[in-house]
């Protein structure tokens, strides 16, 4: 398949990094927490699984990431896309990198131990819906057209 030679646009536009939106959404959860502490469980039991979701969703990371710099292809959005990705755990979702990261947020507020990063979840995932996947369907879609649909129409986008 060929594809078009990179330009200084060529890339989906995110609105930004997605580990940054999420990080800022933890530090936001960890200000609430401060202010106004919302336990969710009255034991230790929070951190050790807390700790147990976050090196799971760090493994699934890895093993995204191998596989984009393996078919030579950019993991920051900000790069321009080289190849659809159809491999490791792009055979099962479209977007494991996003996965990890909810995992690894969740993980990290059951280690915290407040409702405030479940509260958060919602507006989280809906800016990363909004602002970084559905722009990264756009841009691929243009850029890889019929290849890019038929990966779509048969992987899933989460889970």
């Amino acid at each position: 398949m060929d594809i078009p030679p990179a330009t200084p646009t060529d890339n989906p536009g995110v609105i930004a990094r997605p580990p940054l939106v999420y990080a800022a959404a933890f530090c936001l959860v960890l200000v609430l927490r401060w202010l106004w502490p919302m336990p969710i469980l009255g034991s230790a039991v929070g951190i050790v699984v807390g700790v147990a979701l976050f090196v799971l969703a760090t493994a699934f990371a890895i093993w995204g990431r191998r596989a984009l710099k393996a078919a030579g292809t950019n993991v920051n959005p900000a790069f321009p896309t080289t190849a659809i990705v159809t491999s490791g755990p792009y055979r099962f979702t479209r977007n494991p990198l996003y996965i990890a990261l909810t995992i690894a947020y969740s993980g990290l507020t059951l280690a915290a131990n407040t409702w405030w990063g479940v509260v958060m979840l919602a507006p989280l995932l809906a800016v990363i819906h909004v602002g970084v996947v559905l722009r990264e369907e756009r841009y691929l879609d243009h850029k890889f057209g019929d290849h890019y649909r038929r990966y779509r129409a048969a992987v899933r986008r989460y889970l």
